[in-house]
Parts: C-alpha cells; sequence; structure tokens
C-alpha cells in the first residue's frame, strides 16, 4: 500500500461520511476515524505488521473482479453451506443496473465463478462471485448497503 492508495481511502472515507473505516492488507492494518475534536477531518493509524495469515483484499486501483473472501463451509441440518464474505469495503449492488433482476436469489442455482453482486469501491465495480457450486441458501445483504471487510454476503448450499 502506497502514499497515493491512502490518500484513495482518506477520499473514499470524506465522499461517504464514514466515521471509521479498518483494512488490512498483506499484515499491514489501517484504521481510519474522524477526530471528535475536527468533524470531516479523518486521523489515519498505521500499525505494524500484524502475525496473521494473508488475507485475500482486491488490489483498491484494480478494474478486474475482487478475489472474494474463501467461501467458509459451514453445516445446516446436514447441508454443507459455503458463506462468501465481502473482500473489500464498499456500497454493494445486487443487480448490473438499477430496476435489472439481482444476480442472485435465495433459491438461485449458481456455478463456480458466476456473479453474486458487485460491490463498488473508490468508483470502481467489483464482482464478487460465487466460490462453489450450488444453491443460494441466504442474502445478508440489501442493495445499495455499505459493506466492510469480511461482512457476510451470501450463503450457499454446496451441490
Amino acid at each position: 500500500m502506497n502514499v497515493d492508495d491512502i490518500k484513495q481511502l482518506l477520499e473514499l472515507v470524506r465522499e461517504h461520511d464514514l466515521a471509521e473505516f479498518e483494512m488490512e492488507q498483506d499484515g499491514l492494518k489501517l484504521r481510519v476515524r474522524k477526530a471528535g475534536d475536527h468533524p470531516g477531518v479523518p486521523g489515519v493509524m498505521l500499525q505494524q505488521p500484524v502475525m496473521h495469515a494473508p488475507v485475500p483484499v482486491a488490489a483498491p486501483v484494480a478494474a478486474a473482479p475482487a478475489a472474494a473472501t474463501p467461501a467458509v463451509p459451514i453445516q445446516d441440518e446436514g447441508t454443507p453451506l459455503a458463506v462468501t464474505k465481502a473482500p473489500i469495503v464498499g456500497t454493494v449492488y445486487r443487480a448490473p443496473e438499477p430496476g435489472a433482476r439481482p444476480f442472485a436469489e435465495v433459491g438461485t442455482m449458481v456455478k463456480k465463478g458466476q456473479v453474486l453482486c458487485i460491490i463498488e469501491a473508490m468508483k470502481l465495480m467489483n464482482e464478487i462471485e460465487a466460490e462453489v457450486d450450488g444453491e443460494v441458501a441466504a442474502v445478508y445483504v440489501e442493495n445499495g448497503q455499505p459493506v466492510q471487510f469480511g461482512d457476510r454476503l451470501f450463503a450457499i448450499k454446496v451441490s
């Protein structure tokens, strides 16, 4: 992460009037929080690398589909579920354009690599794809909803 990336993140925080923003990439943790004494002026705290396994995060300047956080298999009455989580901070769009049908709804059969939703981050549209074949069992987000890194998006019954 370079200075230009941080400047873009700060602009995103201002544009969406976020009170707090946190991101971890390549072991570097970035937290931006608006200062209480100066409304609208974010404070930036960079922390030393955290000793965790690397977490895949889409690069903020990439226009290619975002690499979703690996689906986490869980159990639902004996049927394995894969939960797709937000790989980036942004705004979720469940359809390709306003008024169009959503990419996926509960009961929709999806294939690995099929687009489930789009997350807009810093004016870039990042397609979030299914990590497994199966049936959408749950949708955790609404159209236009802001999401944070790691928020649940979909649960898919693995077939």
